[in-house]
């Protein structure tokens, strides 16, 4: 058995008292202004005077607003949420110069996400109590759950989500024991019906926890649409419906984790399809269907545990045929429709789809995972006119690479 050090984070819910209420709000929202101008800075640097501006000349910046007479606010709050915000801010430049990710945007009030990190100059833990910055009183933490013995928090990250809901997150390193795993290799295949079909059979209902909930999510939709704008009214109305949406993502969430964690805990190799998210939630007809499935943040949960509990994962070619090829004789069926959940191959043998499918992506994801080779997409052969496997190019994808056109 052995054991390794990761970083991690433990989020907890707080119930702040109403001073500490007010000064994360202010924190909350002096991190948001320094954070907006500090982008139209650097924004207006590049397309002005072709200027790059990295984070040490917005820490300057930072300095001068203080001393300004209407933003002389900022003294009043941490300095270290406002430094944390110009880093974050210098992050997501990195990334877009890199190609990772989009131009930064403008942080909104009313959008986006209140929250203020801290660095360990900036709070105080002690025998479970965690204190901030320019509080006397230590936060009502609730701890639904144990820190590892005698941890050191890096960093602390402070939020309220749209329900009005205050959390903590504490990142701190953990150790995760990491056992043999009982099973080689399993196969998912992802579907609406079933949320995962195994390789081994086994079905996992989808709990469509949207759908469950939608009648009172329209409910509280219209009864805010009949509030007028900006009154305390609509403010509460808002609330309720962000209510509806907090318990839909937590109940996924919860399932998601407790679902991922089983399927690594209990296989060395687990491989998956490589599938276009973002491009298939532009079907209108099952766009809703595919973002309550949340098959990106599946993957993600089994992309970091998997380098927790040292297993490999493997994504399989999105156009690898999964579904049309007999998992038993290897013959690529011309067509399969959605419609057709069971078919029977010329070599007689009777497949579920989604079984057949889920066989075939982990046969594939084991042969990469052996010769490094990926399977790409059957093709049909110019002499003999049956098709042919074709073993070479990125038909799999492994621990989480980035495949071309990857979304």
């Amino acid at each position: 058995m052995a054991r390794k050090a990761v970083k991690r984070a433990f989020k907890y819910r707080f119930y702040p008292t109403d001073a500490q209420a007010a000064e994360l709000s202010r924190t909350f929202g002096c991190v948001r202004l320094v954070y907006n101008k500090a982008l139209a800075a650097r924004t207006e640097a590049w397309y002005r005077r072709q200027e790059r501006v990295n984070y040490n000349a917005t820490s300057a910046m930072l300095t001068g607003w203080k001393k300004e007479d209407d933003l002389a606010f900022l003294s009043e709050v941490s300095s270290v949420p406002l430094q944390q915000t110009l880093r974050h801010l210098q992050s997501a430049f990195s990334n877009f110069f890199a190609g990772r990710a989009r131009y930064p945007r403008f942080k909104s009030r009313k959008k986006s996400r209140a929250g203020a990190e801290y660095t360990p100059s900036a709070f105080r833990f002690r025998d479970g109590r965690l204190t901030l910055a320019k509080m006397s009183e230590p936060l009502g933490i609730v701890w639904s759950r144990p820190l590892p013995e005698d941890v050191k928090p890096s960093t602390v990250t402070v939020s309220r989500d749209s329900a009005g809901r205050w959390f903590v997150s504490i990142l701190c390193e953990d150790t995760i024991e990491t056992t043999p795993a009982p099973n080689d290799a399993v196969g998912i295949d992802a579907g609406l019906t079933s949320l995962l079909t195994l390789s081994t059979g086994e079905k996992v209902t989808n709990p469509k926890y949207e759908r469950r909930d939608r009648a009172r999510l329209a409910k509280a939709q219209r009864e805010l649409s009949r509030k007028a704008e900006g009154s305390a009214n609509r403010d509460k109305a808002r609330r309720k419906v962000a209510r509806v949406h907090a318990r839909i993502t937590d109940r996924r969430k919860d399932f998601l984790h407790k679902l991922t964690t089983r399927l690594v805990r209990e296989n060395q190799v687990v491989v998956i399809e490589d599938l276009p998210v973002r491009n298939m939630v532009k079907n209108h007809t099952l766009a809703r269907a595919i973002s309550d499935a949340a098959w990106r943040q599946m993957r993600t949960m089994l992309e970091y545990k998997c380098e927790w509990y040292g297993r490999e994962l493997v994504a399989v070619d999105r156009f690898f045929p999964s579904s049309k090829l007999c998992s038993a004789c290897g013959e690529l069926q011309e067509r399969m429709p959605l419609n057709v959940r069971e078919w029977t191959c010329s070599c007689g043998v009777t497949h579920d789809r989604d079984v057949n499918a889920a066989i075939n992506v982990r046969a594939a994801g084991l042969a990469a995972a052996a010769c490094g080779a990926g399977v790409r997409p059957q093709r049909e052969s110019s002499r003999t006119g049956r098709s042919v496997p074709k073993q070479e190019g990125h038909g799999a994808i492994r621990d989480g690479a980035k495949a071309p056109n990857h979304r």
